[in-house]
């Protein structure tokens, strides 16, 4: 761990307060001042940050990293340096990895291989239930032991009432949150695509709404009798984020994200059957987007993720229906959620809160924040570099994406994992 001077940079740490042109220092991989250099400080790095922002490293609250179980995907190492690329030193795994991350042994093996790539920190949801079959409880005690910090089933139902309501009674015992991807499965039918006009022209079977705000309807009721955190991941209807912000105004101790696609594509994307729009939830309508920007600006919604889901190319050559869903979207979380400030849906104070000590906050992890003190993660970037997505030069192994060929604002150009310098623009990729 070297000491290092980040200087002249626009230094954003929304928990902190801070917004303006402010010197970094950090030594033993945490920051030791902000603004003048401590007594008898000597770097032994300068990185000039002048025109660029500095800000903490971005925290994605769904990231698939497919190992173990689908290295044919993608691994660890392969995402996590794509991750580091992106600007996010912190990534949290849902459980549906093969086998699930249902007992310690599996957390383990994630957070091992993790450290050994050394490129970002992955932080492990456990499952909510065994096998993530609905219906058996695992040990969250252990699960949290083995740094699960929250537990999950992914999108495998628990269509049992109950076992839901004893689930969250467990959780809220040992204090962890449990996220949930909202969706009745009776409702959503297998669907494919959003129950709409563009999904019946197309002969798709849609999901409709109601699968989301049904089963988000369902779940708050047992928020309000049980009072354990919950965290909805993966909105994608304005109706839903409404109901959160009318939970959160009530006190349910209650908080959601939405991916960064959800916030600019829609179910028009999907006209030309385009395999690449395939992903779960569905794209919805134009003012299901614009309803979720607005909830987002308003607070409701209080993280971006990318719900990154790398597929080799085979996965999206089927027809549409057959075609596996999901994005590879570390890459691009950050230039779309800048996209975002430029099309004025909020400041870019509020785009770094989102992808930063927000995100951190409902981990309940030390993170997304540059006091002094703090572990040394740190994101450099510059926010007029213009860039196109190209499927050569990204490093995740999975180039399934529909922003290929986007032109894209903001780029990084230094990331920065507990003070050592994981990635720094114009390095060569690595296969």
């Amino acid at each position: 761990m070297i000491r290092i001077h980040i200087s002249q940079g626009r230094l954003i740490d929304p928990a902190n307060k801070v917004n303006g042109v402010q010197d970094l220092f950090i030594a033993d991989g945490r920051v030791v001042s902000v603004g003048q250099a401590p007594d008898g400080f000597h770097p032994e790095l300068v990185i000039d940050a002048a025109g660029r922002i500095v800000c903490p490293g971005l925290i994605d609250l769904r990231a698939n990293l497919r190992e173990p179980g689908d290295e044919h995907k993608a691994t660890i190492a392969s995402e996590t340096r794509a991750a580091a690329r992106g600007g996010i030193t912190g990534l949290c795994c849902p459980p549906d990895t093969r086998p699930p991350i249902d007992t310690p042994a599996v957390a383990g093996l994630i957070r091992r291989r993790a450290r050994a790539a050394g490129m970002a920190r992955v932080i492990p949801l456990g499952a909510l239930t065994q096998g993530l079959d609905g219906e058996r409880l695992t040990e969250m005690a252990a699960l949290k032991n083995a740094g699960c910090m929250g537990v999950s089933n992914a999108f495998r139902p628990v269509r049992d009432h109950l076992v839901m309501s004893r689930a969250m009674e467990y959780a809220a015992t040992f204090d962890l949150t449990v996220f949930v991807n909202p969706q009745d499965y009776a409702l959503a039918n297998d669907g494919r695509a959003h129950q709409g006009a563009v999904g019946t022209r197309l002969g798709i079977a849609g999901v409709p709404a109601a699968a989301e705000t049904v089963a988000v309807a369902g779940l708050l009721a047992l928020v309000d009798q049980i009072g354990v955190r919950i965290h909805f991941s993966l909105l994608s209807t304005a109706r839903a984020a409404q109901m959160i912000a009318r939970a959160q105004h009530d006190g349910l101790p209650v908080s959601a994200d939405v991916s960064a696609h959800h916030l600019h594509l829609t179910e028009n994307d999907v006209l030309d059957f385009d395999s690449q729009c395939h992903v779960r939830p569905p794209l919805r309508t134009l003012r299901d987007r614009e309803g979720l920007r607005q909830w987002l600006a308003r607070g409701a919604i209080t993280a971006i993720c990318s719900d990154h889901q790398p597929h080799e190319a085979d996965a999206k050559l089927r027809p549409f229906t057959e075609t596996e869903p999901g994005i590879s979207a570390l890459e691009t979380l950050l230039p779309l959620s800048l996209r975002l400030v430029e099309e004025g849906v909020f400041g870019i104070d509020e785009m770094v809160s989102r992808l930063t000590w927000q995100p951190a906050r409902i981990l309940g992890i030390q993170a997304g924040r540059l006091g002094v003190g703090q572990q040394a993660d740190v994101c450099i970037f510059d926010p007029e570099a213009d860039w196109v997505l190209d499927r050569d030069t990204m490093l995740s192994r999975g180039h399934n994406t529909p922003f290929l060929g986007w032109e894209m604002k903001g780029q990084v150009t230094h990331t920065l994992l507990s003070g050592r310098v994981v990635y720094e623009r114009g390095d060569p990729p690595a296969r």
